[in-house]
């Protein structure tokens, strides 16, 4: 199976890396300075266990066009249109495509375009990108699946995929596991935004109240889209979000604080309207987008 993985940084040199391997034919779609650096340099990957640099095959989107097997697409969102557009001629009738985004639009956008090749996935691994170097800052490093139709998730996938490294797993519910993610970095997120702190200091101060609201608003958004959150997701973003000392704050968040491009419409806005057009009243959201909106007017 030839793999393709659209960018390199933390979440796609991680996989890939691991992908790699185990011995799975994987190549990366970069732009043209990447494509440089990784051809001289090669791809380091720092994980807890090991230090390594491997040499990779990579691509630009000006190489002559052929279609994939797989494609993983691990860009953050605001990278999406940029990337989707120069992974189209590397995209056949065959060609299976699995983004691992946080949110939901852009499954919406990739079936409108790919009806019925496009997988739901789920990844959860802490990884950042410092100077071209990838950097796995915890051991957890796991990779959900599922089908978005009747049809099952190929098994040669189930097989790619299934490496060393990853904890694989395949669900028959994956909007409800994305439901599950996305209520949580969004109720996370409203309250890092709001408050411009941190999970800990908010508690310190008398903020509890406030963060299990945003919990239960965010999530009856998710019960009346269909897809209400598990009792296990539940719980686990309770006790994230309710852990005295916490230092916790959502990569949107981190990214504001620092003047990066952030995925604020992709996560939060796009959140927002979909809970407009099903008539659910989300107060704290549309509290923490206003707040968000005027600090980068600034």
């Amino acid at each position: 199976m030839r793999i393709l993985i659209v960018g390199a940084g933390a979440t796609g040199g991680a996989f890939g890396t691991l992908l790699q391997e185990a011995g799975r034919d994987v190549t990366y779609l970069v732009r043209e300075r990447k494509a440089n650096t990784l051809r001289r340099d090669g791809l380091r990957f720092v994980s807890p266990d090991a230090d390594r640099t491997h040499p990779v095959q990579v691509i630009t989107g000006a190489d002559t066009p052929s279609a994939f097997d797989l494609v993983l697409i691990t860009v953050k969102a605001t990278g999406f249109s940029a990337a989707i557009s120069d992974v189209h001629p590397f995209i056949g009738e065959r060609t299976r495509i699995l983004p691992v985004l946080n949110g939901m639009a852009h499954i919406d956008q990739l079936q409108a375009t790919y009806p019925g090749q496009v997988l739901g996935g789920l990844a959860r691994i802490v990884a950042t990108l410092d100077k071209d170097v990838v950097h796995q800052k915890t051991p957890m490093n796991s990779l959900m699946v599922g089908s978005l139709t009747d049809a099952p998730v190929p098994h040669d996938i189930r097989e790619a995929l299934h490496v060393p490294g990853i904890d694989f797993s395949v669900t028959d519910d994956v909007m409800g596991a994305l439901w599950d993610k996305w209520a949580f970095i969004a109720a996370a997120s409203v309250i890092n935004c709001l408050f411009r702190a941190p999970i800990g200091p908010v508690l310190a101060v008398g903020g509890e109240g406030a963060i299990r609201a945003a919990v239960e608003e965010l999530e009856a958004v998710a019960t009346r889209a269909g897809h209400p959150v598990s009792d296990p997701a539940h719980r686990q973003a309770v006790a994230l979000l309710t852990e005295p000392g916490s230092s916790f704050t959502t990569s949107l968040y981190r990214d504001l604080a620092t003047g990066l491009p952030s995925e604020v419409d992709h996560i939060l806005g796009d959140y927002a309207l979909r809970a407009q057009a099903l008539q659910q009243a989300t107060p704290l959201l549309d509290l923490a987008l206003i707040a968000i909106h005027a600090n980068l007017l600034k």
